[in-house]
């Protein structure tokens, strides 16, 4: 099993997080992975885009060229990438920033307005962590477990009150996955 992901969106809005997030924890789990960022040197505000990879096998590459999940958090995501996933791959998008979505239809798509749901939660910020419960809930791809334990190393003594408004954001990631058609 191989799974080539990329997450695209503006810097500051976490895509490099969630590719590193999914990276460390298929690592915990035995899993072969790579995780290959892109961004300009503006950072914040500008493009952003990361292509990670998880294998039960060796990678010889950590390019995606033709992903089999793309998480667009905007537009221009969405139409630089959308273009490329393999048919019946699987589009993450956020609805709030992507007013024009995806026509294509042979491939799965889960639209969710993340912003507004971040926001619901109680920081913007936890936007990313959305994503990555949709990603999990609907692809399987690491376990929720290994995600809140990596997650609760990392940010326990950092910024506890962040940690469980993340843990409920990606629980209610996994929610919107099981929901979607």
């Amino acid at each position: 099993m191989t799974t080539e992901l990329i997450c695209a969106g503006f810097g500051g809005q976490g895509v490099l997080t969630i590719g590193k997030f999914i990276a460390k924890a298929g690592m915990k789990e035995g899993k072969n992975v790579s995780w290959l960022p892109s961004y300009g040197p503006e950072m914040r505000g500008g493009t952003a885009n990361v292509s990670t990879v998880v294998s039960d096998e060796e990678i010889a590459s950590p390019i995606v060229s033709f992903p089999d999940v793309l998480v667009a958090l905007n537009q221009p995501s969405i139409d630089k990438f959308a273009p490329s996933i393999r048919p019946g791959g699987i589009l993450i998008l956020n609805t709030n920033m992507c007013p024009h979505g995806c026509k294509r239809d042979d491939i799965v798509q889960i639209a969710a307005p993340l912003v507004d749901i971040a926001k619901e939660i109680g920081d913007p910020m936890v936007l990313n962590m959305l994503a990555i419960g949709v990603l999990i809930g609907k692809t399987g791809l690491i376990k929720y477990e290994t995600m809140e334990e990596d997650l609760t190393s990392y940010m326990k003594s950092r910024n506890p009150e962040l940690l469980k408004l993340n843990l409920e954001a990606i629980k209610r990631g996994i929610d919107i996955a099981k929901n979607a058609k």
